[in-house]
């Protein structure tokens, strides 16, 4: 990939050499024509496609409901969307793909898809579109009443995007920062940035082609206490590079944190600030939705004890209005979930939702004033962004990971400055203990320090590291704050 790193559209020359390069990749591949695949997409009913179903949810602020499933054989595949779709009663619906695939390992993935056959069981942890290609993936779309999105976690998601729209799929999740930093070790934050054009440069193709597919951008990150200034400055520059590529529906995320002021809040900004930034760069043609992701970290083993987590998961979606919300499974402690724990989660999800429909804490003064924290921290990071980048998104970004003005915390990859420590002021909202290189104002320091300052009052003990370590398994052990032991 020879192009130079700009946020600017790819050029068309450039783009059409590199996607000849992408198609090799795996015979699949080869058999893609855009053409036809265009026509496939736009034969799909409006009923099926996610962006509608998202957009006709936001007008009418209802919350739609979804989980996450992938199998490694598509007959099992269907038969499972199929039960959440009628027993769990999933809005939208996922294929979430396996993690050879995600590492571009198709010769394993193969190896893996046939172990499957021949033991009747999935030997994959999620679903091989790339091995099966777009006419397997279309049986598995069309088979559903319900829109179905692509989930993974793939730093270079190019050539399973290409098989992903041509099978079907009307939105497709992850992004150059999202689907790298908080999942790959050695991929550059350049390579990926330029990967993920590719993909919304493609998207942005079938766009001008009739076709629109949502963009989901991957909220939580590593899913560790993430404080919601760093995930949402993420998503908002991954909202900016997408819509450079011309993609026009895109679905903004956030993970859950356990405070519910805190959620509600950064909920209420990270819309409010995309929109923002998308007018400031021009781009007031491109539809805004949201998704909140239930708790991302560890579970309780008991299965009512994950009910609660479940349904807290829900209630904070619900009361801060998102589009949808990504439903976790009270087996998931365990590993992969039964469809029928699945299920499950789906319609204690839905309970909490159809319960709290008609109520709304974005505008309460607590939620205002945290609201105007996050959005006071993400602007200081978005203008130093925009500094080192002389005007440029893309080479700006590169520039703050250098720099650890951009700093996921837990992240394994090398180029992130691993800096930033987060933990829990005493209400449990997510406060960040080292600042590393974040560039705030010193009254955003002092506000950040007397939170832990005020904690560690109350708890005995000095403000330090400890409190990290406390507070990232404390849900396992069945509280938010990780406090001392008395």
């Amino acid at each position: 990939m020879d192009r130079e790193l700009k946020n600017q559209r790819i050029p068309e020359d450039l783009f059409q050499k590199e996607r000849a390069e992408v198609l090799q990749q795996w015979p699949t591949g080869r058999d893609i024509d855009f053409k036809e695949a265009v026509e496939y997409q736009l034969s799909i009913d409006k009923s099926k496609r996610f962006g509608e179903k998202l957009a006709k949810a936001d007008k009418e602020g209802i919350t739609l409901v979804q989980p996450r499933a992938g199998v490694a054989l598509y007959q099992e595949q269907i038969e499972l969307l199929q039960y959440l779709e009628n027993e769990g009663k999933a809005d939208l619906l996922p294929t979430t793909i396996d993690s050879y695939t995600r590492l571009n390992r198709y010769n394993e993935c193969q190896v893996g898809i046939e172990k499957s056959q021949a033991s009747g069981r999935s030997m994959l942890n999620g679903f091989p579109a790339v091995n099966y290609g777009a006419k397997v993936c279309r049986m598995v779309t069309s088979s559903l009443k319900n829109p179905v999105q692509v989930r993974h976690g793939t730093p270079d998601a190019r050539l399973l995007t290409e098989i992903a729209i041509a099978g079907g799929f009307t939105s497709f999740e992850g992004g150059g920062i999202s689907y790298n930093i908080p999942y790959s070790k050695n991929h550059t934050i350049e390579q990926t940035i330029k990967h993920w054009q590719y993909t919304d440069r493609l998207v942005g193709m079938y766009e001008e082609a009739g076709v629109s597919i949502n963009r989901e951008p991957f909220g939580p990150l590593t899913g560790t206490l993430i404080p919601p200034c760093i995930s949402n400055a993420v998503a908002v520059i991954e909202t900016l590079l997408a819509a450079e590529q011309g993609v026009k529906d895109i679905t903004v995320g956030y993970g859950q944190c356990g405070n519910l002021i805190q959620d509600v809040a950064a909920m209420r900004s990270l819309a409010k600030l995309t929109r923002e930034y998308l007018h400031k760069y021009g781009h007031d043609d491109v539809r805004i939705t949201t998704v909140f992701h239930q708790w991302m970290g560890g579970f309780p083993q008991d299965e009512s004890k994950a009910f609660g987590v479940i349904s807290w998961g829900s209630a904070a979606a619900a009361l801060s209005k998102a589009t949808k919300v990504i439903v976790k499974t009270p087996h998931e402690a365990y590993g992969v979930p039964t469809k029928e724990a699945n299920a499950c989660g789906l319609r204690a999800t839905k309970q909490v939702i159809s319960m709290l429909r008609d109520q709304d804490l974005r505008e309460i003064p607590l939620v205002v004033m945290e609201s105007q924290i996050i959005e006071s921290e993400v602007r200081c990071i978005l203008d130093r962004v925009e500094v080192l980048g002389k005007g440029d998104l893309a080479q700006g970004t590169v520039a703050a990971f250098e720099a650890g003005v951009l700093d996921v915390p837990f992240a394994p990859n090398r180029y992130n400055a691993g800096k930033v420590l987060p933990a829990r002021d005493d209400d449990g909202a997510i406060r960040i203990l080292e600042m590393g290189n974040l560039p705030f104002t010193q009254e955003l320091i002092d506000f950040h320090r007397e939170k832990f300052e005020e904690r560690a009052r109350l708890e005995n003990r000095k403000v330090s590291l400890q409190m990290v370590i406390d507070d990232v398994s404390a849900i396992e052990k069945g509280v938010l704050v990780g406090r001392p032991n008395k």
